[in-house]
């Protein structure tokens, strides 16, 4: 496992990535987009190979690095969490790692031997930065760390005031049976990055990560039905490039499951590509694999020269790869599978 440093910082010249997509109804779990590693620029280091592999419960990826001068070259690499941010208002984001200081389970090790980084974190309001305020009232970063409601209702009055005013948090009252109360919630994102400072000594220089995905869904599809919104349903198609054949698979399968039924079930991943465009030159050779997870299950995403290698991987190969865009997984997962 990778080793952590803590310690909070102005906004360093690091990419950082922001939710996809907003919680939305009490049947749908949004997820948080992520992608790879970010390179400091240089003309020194070629990234000669890349292979990411991608399902529902991991992530990985390997590079394969050259240095081909005869000294040293030390540049900075990050790994840029998704921002995080729980609507007070209702629903639910999918969260894989209970750890607030690593939600997606990352890791990461140069040449076999974990790597140990430092993580920077800011908390905002909108685009406020909030980071000093929350440090002089001890209140946890993470939004959606049980310790972040608790320390909320500890505070005292005045320190109330003062997150209620500053839009730190809400209030949210209920009765759940033992009178009516009032808690304060968070409302705030916080934005973390991981980084390192690495040295590539000449030749190669193996560099992995993995992580646990942010895998959104929801309870049914609205694919196969005759009550589908016609623009709601093209701008899924296009942001998943579904084609009609997958559509007729729907669809039967759906007549077959009978009226008033939702046969499937929808799970989102979102992988940030368009990062590894961030490096000097091309990667030489780009080999990505997504695993569906079972067989019966169906698989949407948009790339050119798709392979199916096995009953559930499909693979994608591309020499000289610049990512244009990122990457939009859905699965359909059969209705109590």
């Amino acid at each position: 496992m990778a080793r952590f440093r803590y310690r909070t910082a102005a906004a360093a010249a690091l990419v950082t990535l922001a939710l996809m997509g907003g919680a939305t109804a009490n049947d749908t779990t949004a997820n948080l987009a992520a992608g790879g590693l970010v390179f400091q620029a240089t003309d020194a280091i070629e990234m000669r190979r890349e292979e990411l592999f991608l399902s529902q419960d991991r992530v990985s990826v390997r590079y394969e690095f050259v240095n081909a001068g005869s000294d040293p070259v030390s540049t900075i690499v990050a790994f840029p969490m998704p921002d995080i941010r729980i609507n007070p208002y209702g629903g639910d984001v999918a969260i894989p790692s209970g750890d607030p200081d690593n939600p997606l389970a990352f890791s990461t090790r140069v040449d076999g031997a974990a790597v140990t980084m430092d993580l920077e974190q800011k908390v905002l309001v909108d685009d406020r930065d909030v980071t000093a305020t929350m440090q002089r009232l001890r209140l946890p970063f993470a939004p959606q760390a049980d310790a972040a409601r608790r320390a909320l209702d500890a505070l005292p009055p005045e320190d109330r005031k003062t997150v209620l005013d500053g839009g730190i948090a809400v209030e949210e009252s209920y009765d759940a049976g033992q009178g009516w109360e009032t808690h304060l919630v968070p409302d705030w994102s916080l934005r973390a990055t991981y980084h390192w400072n690495q040295t590539f000594a000449p030749g190669t220089t193996i560099v992995e990560h993995d992580y646990a995905p942010s895998v959104g869904g929801s309870v049914g599809t609205m694919l196969g039905q005759s009550w589908a919104d016609p623009d709601e349903l093209a701008r899924m198609r296009q942001r998943y490039c579904i084609e009609d054949d997958f559509m007729a698979t729907v669809e039967r399968r759906t007549r077959a499951a009978g009226p008033d039924t939702l046969p499937f079930q929808e799970r989102w991943i979102d992988y940030i590509l368009v990062t590894g465009g961030n490096w000097a030159k091309p990667i030489g050779d780009f080999n990505m694999v997504i695993d569906k997870g079972a067989p019966e299950n169906l698989v949407s995403f948009c790339a050119s020269g798709v392979k199916k290698i096995a009953p559930t991987r499909f693979e994608v190969r591309k020499r000289d790869y610049t990512p244009r865009e990122d990457l939009h997984v859905l699965i359909l997962v059969p209705a109590g599978g």
